[in-house]
Order: structure tokens, then C-alpha cells, then sequence
């Protein structure tokens, strides 16, 4: 008999869908247009900057026919701002997510204003399908899959990480511990009493929601069984008071029929 599928995705499956993420790359030789699945790829023109899915600029890296330029969010100074707003600023809330590139607002982190006076006719597209990880991002926000793209160019793009690798793999680690820290608190969130069962995700990545989808779904059953046993025990509780009160109407009225009895009426 079959194992039965794990909830949700695994690692390999959310990193395997983090690789159509769009990256920017400085060709070293030309290359014409590839069809893919979701389009042609521009001409690579040496020294032309480019976006490409990550799965081939890692293949154009391995063959050393590209250099991968790291995303702005990626260098040391937007990570360290990001961890300083993690901790300090906000510490029980998770750093907003990243805005469309070209509406970001600089002076207010975590939000964006619309171009335009907004068109309603506009596409609007959802990770991987966004420019969060090419050169034109933003610095000081994270991307949907920003752990398995810096993961991917730690790994096989370290060289054009511009010597900072040892100070991005620090940075990164303490930002994975300290939003690790954040879902496990998320637990009394959800025991909290006026709260609902109700926690907020928004900036959390791909990969830690595949990380803590486990943690997350065994607190919310243990919540909902512990919710439905007080409920249970309430209405015992109110049946058992009506019970009782019933029963001592019934006693008042036999013990009125007694004195009938007794006085032979």
C-alpha cells in the first residue's frame, strides 16, 4: 500500500518551483532567443544585462557563459537592515513583503504605491512571475522565495557575490532563526483568548511555510480539539443545571401532594 502524500510541498518541490524565479545575468557570449513554456528569453548580447529564469542562468553560470548579478535585497546592508527591522523595530511581526519593483516606496518600507491612477485592465502577477530577485528589486525587503534563491547563488554563484559570502551566509542564518522563532511564538497567538485562531503570514517565505506547515496544522488541531473539548464540557455542564433545576420543581410539587395527603384532601 502506498504512503500517504505529505501535506503541502517538500524542499526539493518548493526549491524546484523557486528556480522560475527571474534573475539578472551579464552574458559573456551571445545567445539567441530560447522558446520556453512561458515565453522566449531576450537575446543575450555581451555586456547587456538580461533576466532569465534561475534555472538557466545557473546552467549559462555552470558553463561559464554568464555572471549572475545578486539581487539588491541579497548584499550585506539591505540583509542587516532587514534583521535590524526583524528584531528590533518590529519583533513579533514578520518584515513586510516586497512591492512591484518599480512602485516601491523608499521612504515607507512594506508599502507601494500604484502608477498611473491604476489600471484596472493591468495583469497582475504572483512569485515566481515577478522581477523580486532581478537587479531592478528593491533593497530591504524579501522576496516570496528569497531563502532557496540566496541558497542557489551561495552555492554556485558565491564568486559573484562579491567576496561577501561568509557575511551573507551569517545574515541569512540569523534571519532564518529569528523568523523561526516568530512561527513557534505564533502558537500562543492561536491559544490566546479574543484571538480567534488567527495568525497573521504575511511576509512569511515559501520555504518556511514548508518548513513549519507541520508545526502550524498540529497547533491548530490541538487548539481546535482542546476548544471543542471545553465546548463539550459547558453544554454537559448547562444540561446537568437544567436537569437539576427541573428536578427540584418536581420535588417542591410532590412534597406539596404530601401535605394534601397528610391534611386528607
Amino acid at each position: 500500500m502506498a504512503l500517504p502524500l505529505p501535506l503541502g510541498l517538500t524542499h526539493s518541490e518548493v526549491a524546484f518551483v523557486a528556480e522560475m524565479e527571474l534573475v539578472t545575468v551579464v552574458p559573456r557570449q551571445r545567445l539567441e532567443s530560447i522558446d520556453l513554456l512561458s515565453g522566449k528569453t531576450p537575446p543575450l548580447r555581451p555586456p547587456h544585462r538580461a533576466d532569465l529564469p534561475l534555472w538557466l542562468a545557473l546552467l549559462l553560470k555552470k558553463q561559464r557563459r554568464a555572471n549572475i548579478v545578486p539581487p539588491p535585497w541579497l548584499y550585506p546592508a539591505s540583509l542587516a537592515d532587514i534583521v535590524h527591522r526583524e528584531t528590533k523595530v518590529h519583533p513579533h511581526a514578520f518584515s513586510e513583503p516586497m512591492p512591484t519593483a518599480s512602485r516601491a516606496r523608499q521612504s515607507q518600507p512594506g508599502y507601494a504605491g500604484r502608477i498611473g491612477g491604476g489600471d484596472s485592465s493591468e495583469v497582475i502577477l504572483s512569485p515566481p512571475f515577478r522581477s523580486n530577485c532581478t537587479s531592478a528589486a528593491p533593497a530591504g525587503y524579501l522576496p516570496y522565495h528569497w531563502l532557496e534563491v540566496a541558497e542557489a547563488l551561495i552555492t554556485y554563484a558565491s564568486d559573484d557575490l562579491g567576496g561577501n559570502t561568509s557575511e551573507i551566509r551569517g545574515l541569512l542564518r540569523d534571519l532564518v532563526e529569528v523568523r523561526a522563532a516568530k512561527m513557534r511564538d505564533s502558537a500562543e497567538t492561536l491559544g490566546a483568548e479574543g484571538q480567534g485562531g488567527v495568525v497573521s503570514l504575511r511576509g512569511v517565505g515559501a520555504m518556511e511555510l514548508a518548513e513549519n506547515r507541520g508545526f502550524v496544522l498540529g497547533v491548530v488541531d490541538g487548539v481546535r480539539k482542546i476548544g471543542g473539548a471545553v465546548e463539550t464540557a459547558r453544554r454537559e455542564k448547562e444540561e446537568e443545571m437544567d436537569l437539576g433545576g427541573g428536578d427540584g420543581g418536581r420535588g417542591g410539587y410532590g412534597g406539596d401532594g404530601d401535605s394534601d395527603d397528610d391534611m386528607g384532601i
